[in-house]
């Protein structure tokens, strides 16, 4: 099914910014919210964002003019009645999800494919709202929508093939990277960052390095920001929900980090409201170190140390465990984490990055921290078997690739 005409739920940053994706493709698009005042300033984030392109040279005023007359903005589902897609970008809760798409079942025709935005919900159980699960689907834009390239296209357990299809070539015809993830917990980027990303909370929790060190360090590793940076700009109080929802779906080895926890007690959310584990409005704050002595005592360990392949040997075995589990193929996790996190091109990607250092070598790091730390960094057993088979990467010409 070709899609003419696009609505989108949620006139919020991400609502707004794949609104304006939508239309950059030149497709209309309809954008609604629960007001008038949410609407209108949803639309004038999709001016700023053409208007940047003008103030660049990108594009001229009459083409920005074109674009932003293909948006509508409404309050009521009246015009709904030809949209082969609605994507929602509502709050992530799965009672709202399910009443929008309740909602949109009274408004929209049979075939209108429902997407959801949603960064870790179950698409399947959203689904189970609808009258046609088989036209419920997730498409997880990152953040910032308009500038970054992957698209997670996620099929729930009732979701047609046609409609995996159709999202697909919808993404690509927004000029989009679709990489197909097998529906989990996290799905595919969010369960590779957050490991990552907790890994360099403990690390700091533990007295093992500085924010600005582990951040300098991974920016040497090649990463376009380092952990702390992306943490405070993803929003600390998002980055602890996640990390909630994978613990509670993998169990303990995804535990979110006492740190972590006690600075969004502290309301410390990051960028958004002035700090987080950087303070962007204090020259001296001593909050976060109180922070830090308060989860040493609650967990009482301090002293441990920090390298660069802490963080990056766990999310390679995170990688590991989803390329076992079929979540996706390692060409496409590959693809994710260049495009959704901006993991080093010269590296090639996790399973590319261990096939050149050795599966050997990431085996035997992930065991030392295993020793050292603890059983999250045990090895997955699809690692311990192409090791124990000789299938060590670039050096024997096979690993997760071929050579």
């Amino acid at each position: 099914m070709y899609i003419y005409k696009a609505a989108v739920l949620g006139a919020g940053i991400m609502g707004a910014e794949i609104a304006q994706v939508i239309t950059y493709s030149g497709l209309p698009v309809i954008l609604k919210d629960v007001n008038d005042e949410a609407v209108q300033k949803g639309i004038a984030k999709v001016r700023k964002i053409y208007q940047e392109r003008v103030d660049k040279g990108k594009m001229t005023s009459t083409e920005m003019e074109q674009k932003l007359a293909l948006i509508s903005g409404v309050t009521t589902f009246n015009d709904f009645g030809d949209v082969d897609i609605v994507i929602e970008a509502v709050p992530e809760d799965m009672k709202i999800k399910q009443k929008v798409f309740q909602e949109l079942e009274k408004a929209c025709p049979e075939t209108t494919i429902f997407a959801s935005n949603t960064s870790a919900l179950s698409i399947t159980e959203m689904a189970s709202a609808t009258k046609k699960p088989d036209k419920v689907i997730g498409m997880h834009f990152f953040n910032p929508a308009h500038k970054m390239k992957l698209v997670e296209v996620i099929p729930g357990l009732t979701t047609s093939q046609e409609t995996v299809e159709d999202v697909v070539a919808f993404t690509e015809s927004l000029r989009k990277i679709a990489v197909r993830v097998q529906e989990c917990a996290g799905f595919l980027v969010n369960r590779l960052l957050m490991p990552y990303l907790n890994e360099a909370v403990l690390a700091v929790q533990e007295g093992a390095a500085t924010a600005k060190e582990i951040d300098d360090a991974l920016l040497a590793f090649g990463m376009p920001m380092g952990p702390f940076a992306l943490a405070d700009m993803l929003g600390l109080d998002t980055a602890e929900r996640v990390a909630q929802i994978l613990y509670n779906a993998y169990g303990p080895r995804m535990a979110p980090a006492q740190l972590l926890t006690e600075v969004v007690k502290a309301k410390r959310f990051g960028t958004k409201t002035g700090a987080g584990f950087y303070n962007y409005e204090k020259e001296s704050d001593d909050t976060l170190n109180k922070l830090i002595e308060k989860a040493q005592k609650q967990t009482g360990v301090k002293g441990t140390t920090f390298s660069v392949d802490r963080l990056i040997s766990i999310l390679i075995n995170e990688a590991v465990i989803c390329l076992q589990e079929n979540v996706s193929s390692a060409g496409d996790i590959d693809i994710a984490m260049m495009a959704g996190t901006g993991f080093p091109q010269d590296k090639g990607g996790p399973l590319h990055y261990a096939d050149q250092i050795g599966l050997d070598t990431v085996l035997s790091t992930l065991e030392k921290y295993a020793k050292e730390l603890g059983f999250r960094f045990w090895p997955a057993p699809m690692l311990k078997r192409m090791v124990a088979g000789g299938l060590l990467g670039v050096k024997t010409k096979r690993g997760f690739f071929n050579y």
